[in-house]
């Protein structure tokens, strides 16, 4: 055996307990069927969690968005920037810090929200059927438990 090797044993003992594994190997799936879902709004699954993030009350900083969302403030700022470009996001200067610029969903950004959020209900819908009789809402609670 090459030292470098593993044993197939330990490969297949990861692949069949290793939580992050396992999520990652989910979040790329579940990322590519709602990639899927939103491209005929030219959306990704990413910028749909963003723009529901912002469509709230809640007026985030970038960083409090990046935090949200579990994501470096760098990309966040980059996300936002072609979300703005597209005319679905405006950045807004903080009343108390100019320097300071708060992301806020546009009249156009709100609309497509309600565009796509019946299409995520019915795929969450057909998602929540498939993983039956597991618990999809227990899982989503676990995994929360991780942050």
């Amino acid at each position: 055996m090459n030292q470098a090797s593993l044993p197939i044993s330990t490969v297949r003992e990861i692949r069949d307990q290793c939580l992050c594994l396992a999520t990652q190997r989910a979040a790329r799936l579940l990322a590519r069927r709602f990639d899927r879902l939103f491209a005929p709004l030219g959306l990704t699954n990413g910028q749909f969690s963003m723009l529901v993030a912002l469509s709230g009350q809640w007026k985030p900083r970038l960083g409090e968005l990046a935090d949200f969302l579990a994501m470096d403030s760098t990309t966040v700022t980059a996300a936002v920037k072609t979300l703005e470009k597209r005319g679905l996001v405006a950045l807004m200067p903080d009343e108390a810090d100019a320097r300071v610029r708060r992301p806020a969903l546009t009249d156009a950004g709100r609309v497509l929200v309600a565009q796509a959020v019946p299409l995520w209900r019915a795929e969450h819908g057909k998602l929540n059927a498939e993983m039956a009789p597991q618990d999809p809402t227990a899982l989503a609670q676990i995994l929360r438990q991780l942050g």
